[in-house]
Order: C-alpha cells, then sequence, then structure tokens
C-alpha cells in the first residue's frame, strides 16, 4: 500500500509483466474510444478557474456537499516547503470560491503520495470531517490514518486523532468517508495484520510482508471523534487499490478491489444495514487474476437506491474501463458498459450520477498523443451515451498526474485533475455546461 508504485500504463505479453508495470492496458490492437451516439444539445467545456495556483499541488479532491457547495481539497508541496493540506469551497450557484486555499494541516511527517490521497467531507449539521496520512516512527513505511474536525466550517480544526488503535507500525490508508447519523463512517485499508512489509518499486504487492494480508476495515465516529464501533469487512483485499463509498436509500455501500488467495482482483461491494455490515460480493465476475496491486481502484455514486460503480480491469490482458448499475442499493448489477478499452487505457476512473444521467471520467496514455483525459455522459441506466469529450491532452505521464475527481450539481459537470506543467504538478479544472 506505501509508495504505490510504477506509471500505470502497462503492454504486456503476459499477466507477469502487468504485474510489473503497475496499471494500465494491453491489447494487440490499440482501440480508440467507443462510438456513442450524439444528442441535440451538447455540452459546452469551459476552464474552471481553481484556488490552487501554481506548481506544487496535486491529489485533488472533489466532494459535493449538503448544502449544494463543491468542496476542494488538495495537497501543496512546493519545493523547499513542508506538506500542506488544504482546501476551498465553491458555489455554484454564484459561480464563486467561498474562500482562499485555507490549511487544515502542514508538517514534515505528513505522509504524500500519489494514489493515497487525503479528503475533506462536510456532513449535514454543517462541520467539515478531514483524513491525511501521518508517519509513525521511524520505520519508512509505518503510517496512520488521522482524522479532524471542524466546528465552525474550517475556520477552526480539532487536533488530529488516530481513526485505528491498533498500534502497530504498520500501514493504513485508502480511505473513503460517508456521513454516519451525527457523525462520520470511515473505512481503510488496514495492515495490522501484515508484519510491516511493503510493496516494492515495480508495483507490486507487499512482498515483504510477514503476516497476513491487508484488511479492510470501517468505523464510526460520534461528533467528537470518539469511534463508537468499527468492524473488519474483509480479511484479504488489494493492497493499494483506493476505496470508495456512496449513500444509498438502504444505507452506505463501500466498494474496494478484493483478492482471493488465487489472486483475483475483482471489484467488491458491500452494505451496511442495521448496523452490520453485508457479505461483499463482486459488482461483476470479470476474474481478474493479477499477480500484484494495479494501484487503480473503484469509484462509486448513488442517488436513492440507484447505484453507479466504474472500475478498471485487465481480465483476458485486455485493459478496459466498464460501468454497471444497481437498482437495488448494490443488491445484483445489470451486466457492465465497456466504457473504454485497447492498450492506452489507464483506467483512474471517476464517476457521478443524478437523476437525468450517469457521468465517467477516465485517462488514457498512448505513445504518440501523451495522455488525455475523457468524459462520457449517458442515460442512467447506461444504455446509450449521449456523449463523449476529450476534457484535456496533458503534458504529463505516468503516475504523476494521479486521479481525477469529478462531480456533478444541477445538471452541470465539475472535472479537477493533476498535470505536470515544465516538471511540476498542478491541479486545472474545468466544468460543462448545456
Amino acid at each position: 500500500m506505501s509508495r504505490p508504485l510504477r506509471a500505470p500504463r502497462i503492454v504486456l505479453p503476459s499477466l507477469l509483466a502487468l504485474a510489473f508495470a503497475g496499471c494500465g492496458g494491453q491489447d494487440p490492437t490499440p482501440a480508440a474510444p467507443t462510438a456513442h451516439t450524439p444528442i441535440d444539445a451538447p455540452s459546452q467545456r469551459l476552464d474552471w478557474p481553481l484556488p490552487a495556483t501554481g506548481p506544487g499541488s496535486s491529489a485533488p479532491d472533489l466532494v459535493a456537499g449538503p448544502d449544494g457547495l463543491l468542496v476542494l481539497s488538495w495537497i501543496n508541496s512546493r519545493q523547499g516547503r513542508r506538506h500542506a493540506f488544504q482546501y476551498a469551497r465553491f458555489d455554484p450557484a454564484a459561480q464563486r470560491w467561498r474562500n482562499a486555499p485555507t490549511t487544515i494541516a502542514i508538517g514534515n511527517r505528513m505522509f504524500v503520495n500519489w494514489a493515497d490521497t487525503p479528503h475533506v467531507l462536510p456532513t449535514p449539521d454543517g462541520a467539515l470531517w478531514a483524513h491525511w496520512l501521518q508517519k509513525r516512527g521511524d520505520a519508512p513505511y509505518a503510517y496512520d490514518v488521522v482524522l479532524a474536525r471542524s466546528r465552525d466550517g474550517g475556520a477552526n480544526w480539532s487536533a488530529p486523532v488516530p481513526a485505528h488503535d491498533d498500534g502497530t507500525a504498520t500501514e493504513h490508508g485508502f480511505v473513503s468517508m460517508w456521513a454516519q447519523g451525527g457523525g462520520l463512517g470511515l473505512a481503510w485499508l488496514d495492515g495490522r495484520n501484515t508484519g510491516g512489509g511493503h510493496a516494492d518499486d515495480a508495483g507490486g504487492d507487499h512482498a515483504a510482508h510477514e503476516g497476513a494480508p491487508m484488511t479492510l476495515r470501517a468505523a464510526v465516529f460520534d461528533a467528537n471523534l470518539q469511534r463508537t464501533v468499527e468492524h473488519e469487512i474483509d480479511a484479504r483485499v488489494c493492497d493499494c487499490c483506493q476505496t470508495a463509498a456512496a449513500v444509498t436509500g438502504r444505507g452506505p455501500v463501500v466498494v474496494y478491489r478484493g483478492r482471493t488467495e488465487a489472486e483475483v482482483r475483482d471489484v467488491m461491494l458491500t452494505r451496511l444495514e442495521n448496523g452490520a455490515w453485508r457479505t461483499p460480493a463482486r459488482v461483476h465476475a470479470d476474474d481478474w487474476t493479477m499477480p500484484a496491486c494495479p494501484v487503480n481502484g473503484p469509484s462509486v455514486a448513488a442517488q436513492g437506491d440507484a447505484v453507479l460503480v466504474g472500475w478498471y480491469t485487465a481480465a483476458g490482458d485486455t485493459p478496459r474501463v466498464q460501468l454497471a448499475r444497481s437498482d437495488d442499493a448494490g443488491d445484483a448489477f445489470a451486466e457492465p458498459v465497456v466504457l473504454d478499452s485497447g492498450p492506452a487505457v489507464q483506467g483512474r476512473v471517476a464517476v457521478a450520477l443524478d437523476q437525468a444521467q450517469a457521468w465517467a471520467v477516465w485517462l488514457r496514455e498512448d505513445d504518440a498523443g501523451g495522455q488525455s483525459l475523457w468524459l462520457s455522459r449517458r442515460s442512467p441506466d447506461l444504455s446509450t451515451e449521449y456523449e463523449r469529450i476529450e476534457l484535456a491532452r496533458l503534458q504529463g505521464r505516468g503516475r504523476a498526474t494521479g486521479f481525477p475527481q469529478l462531480q456533478v450539481l444541477g445538471g452541470q459537470a465539475y472535472v479537477v485533475w493533476t498535470d505536470v506543467i515544465d516538471g511540476a504538478p498542478q491541479l486545472q479544472g474545468a466544468r460543462l455546461v448545456r
């Protein structure tokens, strides 16, 4: 889980080659994005100026709050300065940022990498919650998930507290958060049983682990940051793929990449219902046998009992991005739609869902054109693609561009991503209006 590793593009003659190149794609014949059905009123792409200006900004997170505002958070790591975890709020109705970049945490002990990013979540009581990774001791791959809360909209923050109490010098991270009652629900990958090993530079799993596999755990915190309940959801999961969460009409769902003893790494879903987590089940039986972590987790969105999941797989040595929909809060999913496939597909998917449409963004990278960021807008049942847009051509390549973020409010899509300009990461933004 620690140095999620290697540029996520692969050209592989075999699954073993795939394992040692990280995330990406292989197919003997390059494939362009799939055909789409145009509509009469295509979207207009507009630049979205961000408050995170200048070089050194990366690791974005974008969430929609219950107050109708967007919250953008990121890491500022300008050369010669300590890492700073910052955020700002955007008002879509007024089309303006409500505050200048505001620092939540700063320090040399903050653990920062391209895939395991911090998050901010606004909750219905007006509070803001934030988590980030904090190094533990001197071990290079020992760090904790820490959690803080602001009661006054971000002006002041509580002292950070560990989200887990195992006290082990191991890896913890890849967090997802959701509002839970008057507090917060939190899911994370937990290395307490691993013995403290870490992934190697080839993008593999924790080859140095001497103990049991990475686990998925979840806990609920009250408004005083007290842990009220904790569960182990899955005792064996992929070591460094992101988790994601959404709240359905029947409770929160968490999606993540599982890992069987036979190294099948398909996307799983579980739901918290009546205080208990349901037995995790595959969103789809891709049967992707993969000897190492691809560092390419799923994304999820929900509206009522409708659930949309997007993910990357390379089952059958064919990289592709897939979308699947459930109408019963994740109990069962329709057959997935293949959004894109071929050797240029990197994945790094983000999805959004409203009553009228389903949205997805993802990355491609080819040898001639470099990286590109794409958006697809579809009917809610995924059967019809209304529009497909190349949002941006990136200067950066490989893992440095991280994971794009997507939110939809009022029928408009807001997208944030990291590019590498003149050797330094920098956030970019766009919005799509009709």
